[in-house]
């Protein structure tokens, strides 16, 4: 029985994407919050919790965080109502977010005869969308806006009269502006434009179809009173996100505005690469077959969406250095879409099976082979095991917890925000003379920055690869 049901590719996509998504709820609870992106969503998170402030995140109490708008922080934070302060907490709404996609698009493909799993079956097994099924970032929200997006308005164009997702439409496009600012215009519509240029009558349809007035109308309600409230609690945070963060970031190479670290320089063209090496294996095979129907993809009025929909992302990004594997994300979806569309040319699907189960069975082996075993402590990019073996060692002890040069994010959510920061050497007076007892946390690259005479007074006691934590003597 066992063995005839492994023999159904229905059953397999069945049990490979049930495991997958169950194997992901466990390292979104059991891995630490990992420096520095994760863990600094996490404790923006924590802040608007704790403080009640919902307008402005703030990356550190009092301080003003215009990176980004708020949707993630919001779903973090809400998330911590529920679960209480955790790595689950803050992680699940992403992962909730990635299972939402894997349900509207499994209703879909469902509808054309393929089977409910396939587009789960695919996506988690590509890297960046497994990835980001549980990790606290602006991406997953995001891509699920533009997925949204793009999905309605298929859904609006292939609808013989007005229906409710010409509406969803607006709805997305607006917490898209949410999630990550006028980015989601930017990578939503100019696809949407080039595929109604090939007949221009979808240029009639789109007026026909949609409630533009109205659904501008939606938007603006959705997204424009965060956007005045912010400017008015934050002042200058327009001009810093809208043209820092959505111009200067993507023109300028080394842009030295950024606020909140340093810019991810990368070759033109990088995003090439990020999208050949975290869409594997998908991305290939469908590079493959687009080539091989070269000649009547643009004739297939689904396909021709789909290709405008996945080439547009990484052609816009091409001239920008300043970017990273993540920005792929949105195109994660439109990916599937065209394996699921080809999917019964491949005659070979085990074949299929075994490729596609490549980077999740590294990372479970992964997993199982360093988490499971302990030793991973030392090399972990993250001060929560460190910060535990302290605290047992002192007791729990409440001794004031300070930072040498700069704070970890991992280390300000692991402390509940009481960690403290010295910045220059002739602070530390001061703090010896205040407290009785101090714990030093440095960077190892840093360390040798710390004056004799007051690391003479210190005595270390856990480390890991790149943090070392001292006690006062």
């Amino acid at each position: 029985m066992i063995k005839e049901k492994l023999q159904n590719n229905s059953f397999i996509l069945y049990l490979s994407v049930i495991l997958l998504l169950l194997f992901r709820l466990l390292l979104i609870a059991d891995i630490p919050l990992l420096d520095k992106t994760e863990a600094r969503y996490a404790e923006i998170a924590r802040i608007m919790w704790e403080t009640k402030q919902w307008i402005v995140p703030q990356i550190d109490y009092g301080v003003p965080f215009m990176a980004k708008p708020p949707m993630s922080t919001w779903l973090s934070a809400l998330s911590y109502f529920v679960f209480g302060i955790n790595e689950f907490a803050a992680r699940f709404p992403s992962y909730l977010l990635n299972v939402l996609i894997l349900i509207v698009t499994g209703k879909i493909v469902k509808k054309t005869g393929a089977s409910f799993y396939l587009p789960g079956f695919i996506l988690l097994t590509m890297p960046e969308f497994l990835i980001h099924t549980g990790v606290v970032s602006t991406d997953t929200a995001f891509a699920f806006c533009t997925s949204m997006v793009m999905i309605a308005f298929w859904k609006t164009m292939n609808s013989p009269e007005k229906t409710y997702w010409n509406y969803l439409f607006s709805v997305f496009m607006g917490l898209g502006l949410l999630a990550k600012g006028p980015l989601v215009l930017m990578l939503t519509l100019p696809p949407i434009f080039l595929w109604c240029i090939l007949d221009l009558n979808r240029f009639k349809e789109v007026f026909s179809k949609f409630s533009i007035l109205v659904g501008i109308l939606i938007m603006a309600i959705i997204a424009v009173p965060w956007y005045y409230l912010a400017e008015q609690k934050a002042p200058g945070f327009l001009d810093y996100f809208i043209v820092g963060e959505h111009y200067k970031r993507f023109v300028e190479s080394g842009w030295k505005g950024d606020l909140y670290g340093k810019p991810k320089t990368q070759p033109i063209g990088m995003i090439w690469a990020f999208m050949l090496a975290f869409g594997f294996p998908w991305i290939q095979i469908v590079a493959y077959k687009l080539w091989k129907n070269r000649k009547t993809i643009m004739k297939n009025s689904w396909v021709s969406f789909l290709v405008m929909w996945l080439f547009w992302t990484p052609i816009f990004f091409s001239l920008s250095k300043n970017i990273l594997h993540t920005y792929m994300l949105p195109i994660t979806v439109p990916i599937m879409f065209l394996m699921v569309y080809w999917w019964d040319d491949f005659k070979s699907k085990k074949t299929l099976f075994r490729v596609a189960a490549f980077f999740p069975i590294v990372v479970f082996i992964f997993y199982f082979a360093v988490f499971a075993t302990g030793k991973i402590d030392y090399k972990m990019n993250s001060d929560k095991y460190i910060l535990e073996k302290l605290k047992a060692k002192t007791n729990n002890e409440e001794i004031p917890i300070y930072y040498w040069k700069e704070k970890n994010y991992s280390g300000q959510f692991y402390t509940n925000g009481k960690a403290q920061l010295i910045k220059e050497a002739s602070q530390f007076d001061s703090v010896f003379k205040t407290n009785k007892k101090i714990i030093l946390i440095t960077l190892k690259k840093s360390e040798s920055e710390i004056p004799k005479a007051y690391k003479d007074q210190l005595e270390l006691t856990e480390e890991n690869y790149k943090t070392a934590i001292y006690i006062s003597k």
